[in-house]
C-alpha cells in the first residue's frame, strides 16, 4: 500500500509540455453543448444559452493537502475534481467544465501522471463533466494541483450563503466525521510502516472511513433531489473545513444566530467506533474534522414535510436571531458558543 515502484518510468523531459498535455489529455471526451471548444486552442469556449455560470477553484498542494505515502495518484486525482465539485453542487448548480493545472517535480515520471489524470478521467465521466484545458509546469519539489470547476444554473435555481432567515431549519446530507477518522488511521498506518516496512496494514475494519478520505463523493443527487421534491433551499454551503466552521459561515453570510442540537448530528457508528479507539470525543470531529464534503442548508420550517422522511437529510438545529449568538446545544442542554476550529487545531487540541 505504501509502495509504488514501477518498471520502465518515462522521463518527462522526454516529451515537453505540449507533448505532455497532449499526451495526458488525449482520452478527454465532450459531452456538453456548452463546450464549444475544449483542449487545443488558446481558450475554451462556452456557451451557457441565457444560464447563470458558476466558477470555483481549488489549489491542492502536496504536504498540505495530501500525503503520497498513502493517498494513490488515481485517487488523488479523483478527489482534486470531486473538491470543485461539491462547490458547484452547493450552489444548487450543474458542473459543465472543468480545467486542471499541475505544477510537478522531476521525481514523478509519466506513468505517475497517468494514473494522476485517470482519477481524473474517471471523475469527469462519472460526474458527466468537460476537461476544457489547464497547464502543466515544473514544480521545484512535490505535486500542485489546481482544478477550476465551471457550472450552469437558472437564475431562480442559484443558492447562495446568504438567504437564512431566523426560524429557518438547520439540515446537513450524509453523515459527519468519517473522513477525518479515515485519516487518523491512515497517519497511524504510515508510522507503523516507518518503524516496520514489511508490515502491511489491515485496513479492512476501517473501510468506509478510509473511503471517505481517500475517495470522497459530491453530492451530485441533490440538486436533482431538491427539483423533485420542489424544494428550494434558503441558503446552501458545502462541508469542507468541518460543521462549526459552515455553520459560521452561513450565520455571518445572512447575519442570524443559530442552536445546533448535538444530539442530532448524524454520526456512522463506525465513526463512534473508531473515535473511542483514538479516544477523541466524536462531536468534536463532526465539528471540526472537515473533507465531508455533505451538503449543509437551511430550509424555510414550511418546507419541512418535504425533507422529513427522507433519508438523505438529517434536520441538526435552526436559525435565531443574529442577537442570540451562535450555539451548540449539548445532550446535557447546555449552551456552548460554536467556534470555527479546522481540523488542523484538532490534534493540537488532543495533545
Amino acid at each position: 500500500m505504501f509502495q509504488n515502484s514501477r518498471e520502465n518510468k518515462t522521463s518527462l523531459s522526454d516529451l515537453g509540455e505540449f507533448g505532455l498535455i497532449d499526451h495526458l489529455t488525449k482520452n478527454f471526451k465532450i459531452t456538453h453543448e456548452s463546450t464549444i471548444k475544449g483542449i487545443g486552442d488558446d481558450a475554451a469556449v462556452l456557451d451557457f444559452k441565457g444560464k447563470q455560470t458558476v466558477v470555483t477553484t481549488d489549489l491542492l498542494v502536496e504536504g498540505v493537502h495530501f500525503d503520497l505515502a498513502y493517498m494513490p495518484l488515481k485517487h488523488l486525482g479523483y478527489k482534486s475534481v470531486m473538491v470543485n465539485l461539491s462547490d458547484v453542487y452547493a450552489m444548487n448548480a450543474t458542473p459543465k467544465q472543468i480545467t486542471v493545472s499541475i505544477a510537478v517535480s522531476n521525481r514523478f515520471p509519466l506513468e505517475a501522471l497517468e494514473e494522476l489524470y485517470a482519477g481524473i478521467q474517471l471523475a469527469a465521466e462519472l460526474y458527466k463533466v468537460d476537461v476544457v484545458g489547464g497547464d502543466t509546469t515544473s514544480s521545484a519539489s512535490g505535486l500542485l494541483i489546481s482544478i477550476t470547476a465551471l457550472g450552469a444554473a437558472s437564475e431562480e435555481d442559484v443558492v447562495y450563503r446568504s438567504g437564512a432567515k431566523p426560524n429557518d431549519l438547520l439540515v446537513v446530507t450524509g453523515d459527519l466525521g468519517a473522513a477525518y477518522m479515515g485519516l487518523q488511521v491512515l497517519e497511524r498506518e504510515k508510522e507503523v510502516f516507518k518503524v516496520n516496512p514489511n508490515s502491511q496494514p489491515d485496513l479492512e475494519p476501517y473501510s468506509y472511513l478510509v473511503e471517505r478520505q481517500l475517495k470522497p463523493e459530491a453530492r451530485k443527487d441533490i440538486p436533482d433531489l431538491f427539483k423533485a421534491l420542489e424544494l428550494k433551499p434558503t441558503s446552501m454551503i458545502d462541508i469542507s473545513d468541518g460543521l462549526s466552521s459552515e455553520i459560521i459561515h452561513l450565520c455571518k453570510s445572512a447575519k442570524t444566530g443559530v442552536n445546533l442540537f448535538e444530539e442530532k448530528i448524524p454520526l456512522d457508528p463506525a465513526v463512534i467506533s473508531v473515535c473511542e479507539e483514538f479516544e477523541i470525543d466524536s462531536t468534536t470531529i463532526a465539528l471540526s474534522g472537515g473533507e465531508d464534503y455533505e451538503l449543509l442548508f437551511t430550509i424555510d420550517q414550511r418546507d419541512y414535510d418535504k425533507i422529513k422522511a427522507n433519508p438523505n437529510f438529517t434536520v441538526i438545529g435552526h436559525m435565531a436571531e443574529e442577537n442570540e449568538g451562535m450555539h451548540l446545544v449539548t445532550r446535557a442542554n447546555q449552551k456552548i458558543p460554536l467556534i470555527a476550529r479546522g481540523w488542523n487545531s484538532i490534534g493540537k487540541e488532543e495533545e
